[in-house]
């Protein structure tokens, strides 16, 4: 197991992209990504698929769960840029933070549209 397997929404054009991103700068491979829309997903039935759409789940080398935004920084700290999330995580703006988050997610979709004019990802192919 890699230090961080991170459970995303590849139907999602932005989740897609930082996967992507967060894969090339991963040059040490600590990190996998399982999209759960995919049959990799099978191999995790610890994770619930109904959640991991909600929040963005990852299980860290000893299997703990991580959520949300713990999991963006995380990962982004395992590729050397955990600084740019660092502030997202300190507790006068992590509430904060946690409950914006939750509200991005929610609205991925129309978000990513506005982004990157794509609203929807299939099979690695992200539509308009």
């Amino acid at each position: 197991m890699r230090e961080l397997t991170i459970f995303y929404d590849g139907t999602c054009p932005l989740c897609v992209k930082e996967m992507t991103t967060l894969t090339k700068r991963d040059t040490a491979k600590r990190i996998a990504t399982v999209d759960i829309y995919s049959e990799d997903f099978a191999q995790y039935p610890t994770i619930d698929a109904n959640e991991a759409n909600t929040i963005l789940h990852a299980l860290d080398a000893d299997g703990n769960l991580i959520l949300g935004l713990d999991v963006t920084h995380q990962a982004w700290r395992l590729v050397g840029m955990g600084w740019l999330y660092a502030p997202l995580r300190w507790p006068i703006i992590k509430p904060l933070a946690d409950k914006l988050y939750l509200v991005f997610a929610k609205n991925r979709y129309r978000i990513s549209y506005w982004l990157t004019g794509r609203s929807r990802c299939d099979n690695g192919v992200c539509r308009k």
